[in-house]
């Protein structure tokens, strides 16, 4: 985490957490859509405000995620699907401490990936650097490392990582013993006025088992600050998770969600973000296929309003054969509001018969807004289907004439499209908790939103 040149003196102080929601594969410099940087004040004092509902059994212990990842990477290396040597990082001498034990390093790591890639392969003679991109030789180093907690990351960067996970303290740890079925969890995490607050959650699914967690980043209470939520989910062989996010965070907030998944044979993840507040909400997702026929499944659904800015970064990389993934996102943009969404499909050499899907559709309601939508297929396979898409539409005169005709002013058209977008999300929610959440950021957007739908 960098500080940033110091700033003026009629200027509140900022600390930069660089290189987020970076895109795996730089691409497009002149739409600068690679990578993103947040500002944050300086003064915010870490003061997480965090409700738990979960069965006392569901609890596990620290560590639970590292020993998970630690067992599926000692049975792929006895199958051959992983090097059974690792090989050391860069700069690290024999007898000396590993620099990326735990996933916070493996973090630190994936930052330095495209940096490090040239200098990286020339150390592996595996590697053949004069056939391999940037990415490709920094991604085939990770790979050769042998090391699944190397490999793992989560799709806003290593700085963001840290700094939530800092921000956090002691990790909330969801963990089903093999077979559990029906485990249900939720966490809720409060804004506190002048403070960063955040949650960091892993979720280790054993074998055969099922589970499902909500997550509400909210703001109650007056205020401005930070709220965010560090999740990491280990879904073991032939489990199913599934995992709610929603946020309603008045403009005064920043938001920040971050995720990584790594999926076993055959197990399934299902994410739903619903992103619907703060005035600078950053929502970043890595998802590692790792083990035959995994398939994880990513449902956005977003509203822009005022001069709100969202930003996005999806990555799913498939390791595992006949892997499967779905990227969909649906949102509305209105007032002066921006949003960036990166959505990246990683065909990695070795998961053949695999299947990656990403589709998106944007309704820009006020000609002021801005939309950025960068989908990415990287494909180092043969032997796998890929497709993405993206709808984006203003609307039309001629509509507008059309309402205006049956009474309705633009901006009250307007109004019907967030309207729609905030009643399916409380609809959807997943506990009254979260419905109160939408609906009082409704209320604050609309004056007759209705707090109870039937």
């Amino acid at each position: 985490m960098a500080t940033t040149p110091a700033a003026p003196a009629s200027a509140a102080p900022t600390i930069t957490l660089h290189h987020v929601n970076a895109m795996p594969a730089p691409t497009w410099h002149r739409l600068r859509v690679n990578e993103t940087d947040v500002e944050l004040p300086a003064d915010l004092r870490a003061e997480p405000d965090v409700q738990v509902e979960a069965p006392q059994a569901l609890l596990g212990e620290p560590g639970a995620f590292e020993a998970a990842l630690k067992r599926m990477e000692e049975h792929l290396k006895s199958t051959g699907e992983l090097p059974p040597a690792v090989a050391r990082p860069r700069g690290e001498a024999a007898g000396e401490p590993s620099a990326s034990s735990g996933a916070a390093a493996g973090q630190a790591d994936g930052a330095a990936r495209s940096d490090d890639a040239a200098k990286g392969a020339e150390e592996d003679p595996a590697l053949d650097l004069p056939a391999l991109s940037a990415f490709q030789a920094a991604s085939a180093s990770v790979e050769a490392s042998g090391s699944l907690e190397r490999a793992f990351e989560t799709g806003m960067g290593p700085e963001a990582f840290a700094y939530l996970r800092e921000a956090a303290g002691e990790p909330l740890v969801i963990a089903t013993a093999p077979g559990q079925q029906g485990a249900r969890a939720a966490v809720r995490v409060r804004g506190v006025d002048g403070a960063a607050s955040a949650a960091a959650v892993d979720v280790v699914a054993a074998e055969g088992s099922e589970v499902s967690v909500s997550i509400a980043l909210d703001s109650p209470e007056p205020g401005a600050g930070a709220v965010g939520c560090s999740l990491r989910v280990f879904a073991g062989r032939n489990a199913r998770v599934s995992i709610a996010s929603t946020q309603t965070l008045d403009p005064a907030w920043i938001a920040l969600d971050d995720a990584g998944l790594m999926l076993d044979e055959r197990a399934r993840v299902d994410v739903r973000h619903t992103v619907l507040g703060a005035g600078r909400s950053c929502t970043g997702l890595a998802g590692d296929l790792r083990g035959e026929e995994a398939k994880a499944a990513i449902d956005t659904r977003y509203l822009g309003t005022g001069e709100r800015a969202l930003d996005f970064n999806y990555e799913l990389r498939h390791h595992g054969p006949k892997t499967e993934s779905a990227m969909n996102a649906n949102g509305v943009l209105a007032g002066a509001s921006s949003k960036t969404l990166r959505g990246t499909i990683d065909f990695v050499r070795g998961c053949k018969g695999a299947n990656g899907q990403e589709v998106e559709t944007v309704l820009i309601a006020d000609e002021r807004a801005d939309n950025r939508t960068v989908p990415v297929i990287l494909c180092g396979e043969d032997d796998v289907a890929g497709n993405h898409g993206a709808t984006i539409g203003h609307v039309r005169s001629e509509q507008l004439l059309y309402l205006a005709s049956r009474g309705l002013s633009p901006e009250a058209a307007e109004q019907l499209f967030l309207r729609a977008t905030l009643e399916e999300a409380a609809l959807t929610a997943p506990d009254d908790a979260t419905r109160a959440g939408v609906a009082r950021l409704g209320r604050a957007l609309l004056d007759d939103f209705e707090e109870e739908i039937a």
